[in-house]
């Protein structure tokens, strides 16, 4: 996958199937979009697909006060990830600014789309809106459409269980604890890339040390507190464990809230490693225990309950 800055010297191409967004977690209905790309590509001889995406996040750049600041599915760095998982074959990032927000519609489509890119069909999902105040839609494009020669297609809305697919639902689960949900909706499992830093070591003392995980982005958002069975890849190798978000109340009753994880049998030095924790199921809700020996004991049900899980992994892959 290729990737472009809006003001690098990207090669002009009509022969472009094309969609803009945020992109943000690039879940099922962003994937049916790219499906949708991806399949008429297979009709067009020497066509190529082309995601433009933005960064910031523009709600992070024009916060509205009638809404708290946004949370992050995806940072860039992961997003393009996923983008490039899915088959894309370019992306091209626009810095997003307030002065580029004051762009309208007709501007941006005939400007930065149409001359600066080149394309011949423009997928949009059920509700997009582009431009100053959102002001583009499906409308806009087709009134575009004959006099700069490209197609619209427009894609419906995708339903779960008579769930709109959305990053705001997902984000909703999310903070609810509803991991299964947010699995469904996304069409993978909820993940945090970020840098191991130094804690203060106190899981050591009690037999379980941690990777205090700080995610690249501070918008990142992080899962309801509580206890996490998770994954991640170290060394090209699959490694489970259990994570705690929260506040550690019965350690130190933090004020911010953190991210650690305990790696099931790995004795490896992570610090300043980048590394990806990938969220399994959830487990319980963060709780303040009497004494440190409390917590031990029941840290240690979370992990028997954690390799109990891990079992019946290893035995469908021993089935499979």
């Amino acid at each position: 996958m290729i990737v472009y800055s809006l003001f690098d010297s990207i090669p002009h191409d009509p022969n472009t199937i094309l969609t803009v967004g945020t992109f943000d977690g690039v879940h099922k209905g962003h994937q049916q979009i790219i499906d949708s790309m991806n399949e008429l590509k297979k009709s067009k001889s020497n066509a190529r697909t082309v995601v433009v995406t933005f960064e910031p996040h523009p709600q992070l750049v024009i916060q509205r006060l009638d809404k708290p600041p946004i949370s992050l599915l995806t940072d860039i760095s992961e997003r393009l990830q996923l983008l490039e998982s899915y088959g894309v074959d370019t992306v091209v990032i626009i810095p997003f600014t307030k002065e580029f927000s004051q762009i309208g519609a007709d501007e941006f489509i005939k400007t930065f789309i149409h001359e600066r890119i080149g394309c011949s069909d423009i997928f949009i999902g059920y509700d997009h809106g582009f431009g100053k105040s959102r002001e583009g839609d499906a409308q806009t494009l087709h009134a575009l459409s004959s006099e700069l020669g490209f197609k619209v297609h427009q894609i419906n809305a995708m339903l779960i269980d008579l769930t709109t697919i959305s990053s705001t639902e997902i984000r909703s689960a999310l903070k609810h604890g509803y991991l299964q949900q947010a699995f469904e909706l996304l069409g993978h499992p909820y993940f945090v890339e970020g840098m191991v830093i130094h804690g203060d070591q106190r899981g050591r003392t009690i037999g379980y040390p941690t990777a205090n995980v700080q995610a690249a982005n501070p918008a990142k958002l992080l899962p309801k507190n509580g206890v996490y069975f998770v994954s991640s890849d170290i060394q090209g190798k699959t490694v489970y464990g259990m994570a705690n978000i929260g506040t550690r109340p019965t350690v130190n009753n933090l004020d911010d809230i953190r991210l650690e994880v305990h790696f099931f049998d790995l004795d490896e030095d992570l610090y300043h490693q980048q590394i990806v924790i990938w969220f399994l199921k959830y487990i319980r809700d963060e709780q303040q225990f009497t004494s440190l020996q409390s917590l031990r004991d029941q840290l240690y049900k979370d992990e028997q309950y954690c390799r109990e899980i891990i079992a019946t992994l290893h035995f469908s892959d021993s089935q499979s």
